[in-house]
């Protein structure tokens, strides 16, 4: 079994500031870390306005930055052959391809903001699993981003962690072309250690959870399933467009202002009922997941986790049967509930099992993908970790 290690930050920032040595041939400015994301419950609401609970994950990118003289930008990875050499004017959509369009987007985007970006070289390398449905692209964005208001000469505050979620999400949706909806950006900025973040994605507030399942003798198992995900194949955007669609034929701008919401499901289509089925019944999932932690309900805080699993299954149809199986296999080795995490389409699954059999719901999971033939999966433990930070 392959479990993903997230590794020592300091020696992943002492790392990256090395290859950028390599390659540039003088020291960084700085060395900026942002995590990847999981997210407990509130699954495809966010671009609904809806309640969601995420939180960060030890992986994270690594992002070492020095300003240019020139009005030139540079951005090579540790893990990529390809990466991105052009002018700060020439950053937009359709400038850039592949993985180097989440970093130049975000340069983008604070230009189009009104900042005075300067020339930079970036590197940047991680250990968000990629394709993992762990907010990979996320990380790499606010990586950068904490890079840029460094070679700016910007003081990093709460205000300015706003503005760099907004940036991120321009740079995701206009520039990658991933219509997603700020989820992954905000947590990736603002997390805390040992706690998940509630975050309403109306008015984009939030509040610290406190959220310490070793305490209770629990773990949180994240399943790489290793099944395709991407978030620019079609599935996702056809999801938001059925939301999108349910909205303007309810008479609102987001279906989180539905205030009748069984008038508002016999009035839909039977095609997209479902879908807002999914999306009003998921934001009360939330609201209730959020009461069970902070009364150490673990018990019910799974049985939760498990239906919302059901309903991105049944009504959204996000999931896919190597999600399904770690679920299953999970629930039937002692779990106390476990679902799908991310856009899904494949990436990962999270279960929340007692510490005790932890171990033996990984070897179940293993043995069913090996009786199944498919890819072996890889799992990753997930203490709720730090936001974005410099670290050298």
């Amino acid at each position: 079994m392959q479990t993903l290690d997230a590794g020592d930050p300091a020696a992943h920032a002492r790392a990256v500031a090395a290859r950028f040595r390599d390659v540039h041939g003088r020291h960084p400015d700085g060395v900026y870390a942002a995590p990847g994301r999981v997210n407990l419950i509130g699954e495809h609401v966010d671009y609904n306005g809806g309640l969601c609970l995420p939180m960060a994950l030890p992986h994270a990118t690594y992002a070492a930055v020095a300003r240019r003289d020139d009005d030139r930008v540079t951005v090579r990875s540790g893990q990529q052959a390809e990466g991105f050499d052009g002018r700060l004017d020439a950053l937009g959509p359709g400038r850039a391809e592949g993985w180097a369009t989440y970093a130049v987007g975000v340069l983008w985007a604070l230009r189009e903001a009104g900042w005075d970006v300067p020339g930079m070289d970036l590197v940047v390398d991680g250990t968000v699993p990629l394709g993992a449905g762990l907010s990979s692209s996320a990380a790499l964005e606010c990586s950068v981003a904490l890079a840029v208001a460094a070679a700016a000469g910007v003081d990093v505050d709460a205000a300015v962690r706003a503005e760099l979620v907004r940036a991120c999400m321009r740079a995701e949706s206009e520039v990658a072309g991933a219509p997603t909806g700020g989820l992954d950006q905000t947590v990736s900025l603002f997390a805390e250690e040992a706690h998940a973040l509630l975050l309403d994605c109306r008015d984009w507030s939030t509040r610290q959870v406190g959220w310490d399942p070793a305490a209770a003798g629990l773990d949180l198992l994240v399943v790489d399933t290793r099944a395709s995900h991407t978030l620019t194949d079609g599935g996702y955007g056809s999801r938001r467009r059925d939301c999108e669609r349910a909205a303007r034929q309810l008479g609102v701008e987001l279906l989180r202002d539905v205030d009748d919401q069984q008038a508002a499901l016999a009035a839909l289509d039977d095609d997209v009922r479902p879908r807002v089925r999914h999306v009003f019944t998921e934001i009360d999932r939330v609201r209730t997941s959020v009461d069970e932690l902070e009364r150490g309900d673990f018990e019910a805080l799974g049985r939760t986790f498990t239906a919302s699993h059901v309903s991105l299954r049944d009504d959204y149809e996000v999931s896919c049967v190597e999600l399904d199986a770690v679920v299953d296999v999970a629930l039937d080795h002692g779990g106390l509930g476990a679902r799908m995490t991310g856009g899904g389409f494949g990436g990962s699954a999270i279960a929340l099992v007692p510490t005790e059999v932890a171990a033996g719901v990984r070897e179940a999971v293993a043995a069913e993908f090996d009786r199944k033939g498919w890819t072996p999966p890889a799992f990753l433990t997930a203490p709720p970790s730090a936001g974005a930070r410099q670290l050298a």
